[in-house]
């Protein structure tokens, strides 16, 4: 099972005196049993932890919380895509007969985020869709979904991000599209929700096709994201400019709305995921396993001799554990950045999701980014297991579970990961238990 080092009683005492529940989370009491015994403390470093990859079949991103458009080639990921689609709805129906059209327009908020190399140029092609977005089977509507659209542009339009600047982009429609959503409001061709729908089922934006920058991200909040027809009314001395805005729908149950996300083309390891109950051991791909939000990759990790523990001689009790799991040297940059947290959760033997992993039932468990060394290339995220590994050894819970990493918001995202498995260098991921044994003498 590995070394075993003995430490002294007082950093027992101080480990169980000082931690907070996001790193001692056993509840150990010492009762009189505990503390009439002979007693000392171990750190366990070097039980086996087996880390995977396995790769979701599809992601919810009907309910993604922002807009994603934008396009890139990874090395390891291969070629990353986002698109976005979208059911509208406009604020009114009502355009005074007297007005005169004038322009439509779009206008996307940035919402800060952004993935990959905003230095280069982006493209969005505005298409418009031929048919209402429903989910195909149930209530959802997936990143590997597709809908139909026209060939013909609404808009191509090409800038260079600035996602922190708080920007809005303007993009000029071709006229055709707001003279004839003009026409129709203005001689009350259209005058419910129902009857737009019909008529306009909304609009896809995608990346240029040799685009080769980021992903961005736009706002889906009410007022930030629209298109607005604009149009004047002729005054005595002069003309009143007027508008009408063409929200997302927002309305409708389920919301007609997704981001498709695809990726292309990546190393030969990760193109034998062809279904969730896959697993790409660690072991088979240079002690490496791998993370991408949006597209559904995740890290897995099982330990998988927990309970060659209680083969230590004597009565044990878990104080403390924690996963210390490193990021691969060279696998991120100032475009493929990390983030300083991952969440956790639980799939079954099935890799199918069943919860997050919580502490107490009420807080959840991160993965924390470590940089204290991070000028000695000594960085890695460090993840509180003590209650959930207490679990394994003290209930009948199914050891079949595994752990999964995944950035949060990983259906509005597409950030990326590569992490080492458990080799015994010096980027290996390992496993630190504090582990109390007494009555030692009594077996």
């Amino acid at each position: 099972m590995g070394r075993i080092l003995v430490l002294l009683i007082a950093i027992m005492m101080m480990v169980v005196s000082c931690s907070s529940d996001n790193f001692n989370t056993s509840d150990f009491l010492a009762g009189e049993e505990f503390t009439d015994s002979n007693l000392r403390v171990v750190l366990i470093d070097t039980l086996t932890v087996e880390t995977s990859t396995m790769k979701f079949d599809s992601i919810v991103t009907s309910e993604s919380t922002r807009i994603l458009v934008g396009k890139y080639t990874d090395p390891v990921f291969g070629t990353v895509k986002s698109s976005s689609y979208m059911g509208m709805l406009p604020s009114s129906f009502s355009i005074d007969s007297e007005a005169e059209y004038d322009s439509i327009n779009l206008y996307l908020k940035l919402d800060s985020y952004y993935y990959n190399d905003t230095l280069q140029t982006n493209t969005i092609m505005v298409k418009r869709l031929t048919q209402t977005l429903r989910p195909k089977e149930d209530d959802y509507i997936y990143n590997t979904d597709s809908a139909e659209y026209l060939e013909d542009d609404l808009a191509v339009y090409t800038y260079t991000p600035r996602p922190t600047a708080g920007d809005t982009l303007e993009i000029r429609l071709v006229d055709d599209l707001g003279l004839d959503l003009f026409s129709k409001f203005q001689e009350k061709e259209i005058t419910t929700s129902d009857q737009f729908k019909d008529y306009f089922r909304g609009i896809a934006l995608l990346p240029g096709d040799d685009d080769n920058g980021s992903v961005i991200g736009f706002s889906k909040t009410s007022g930030a994201s629209f298109i607005r027809i604009y149009f004047s009314t002729a005054e005595e001395d002069d003309r009143v400019q007027d508008y009408l805005d063409i929200n997302l729908d927002a309305s409708s149950s389920p919301v007609p709305f997704f981001n498709q996300i695809l990726a292309e083309n990546p190393i030969t390891p990760l193109q034998t995921l062809t279904n969730k109950e896959i697993n790409l051991s660690s072991a088979n791909v240079d002690n490496l396993s791998f993370v991408q939000s949006g597209i559904g990759i995740t890290t897995r990790i099982q330990i998988p001799y927990l309970k060659t523990l209680f083969d230590i001689k004597g009565q044990g009790t878990l104080l403390d554990a924690v996963l210390k799991i490193k990021p691969a040297e060279g696998a991120y940059n100032d475009q493929l950045i990390l983030r300083d947290t991952l969440s956790v959760y639980i799939v079954d033997q099935n890799n199918d999701l069943t919860s997050q992993l919580l502490i107490q039932d009420t807080n959840p468990v991160y993965g924390i980014l470590n940089r204290d060394d991070e000028e000695f290339n000594n960085i890695y995220y460090e993840i509180s297991l003590g209650s959930y590994l207490e679990e394994l050894l003290t209930t009948d819970r199914d050891t079949d579970d595994a752990l999964i990493l995944l950035p949060d918001n990983y259906n509005s995202t597409v950030d990326r990961f590569i992490l080492t498995g458990m080799d015994g260098s010096e980027f290996s991921t390992v496993l630190e238990l504090i582990y109390a044994i007494y009555d030692e003498d009594d077996e």
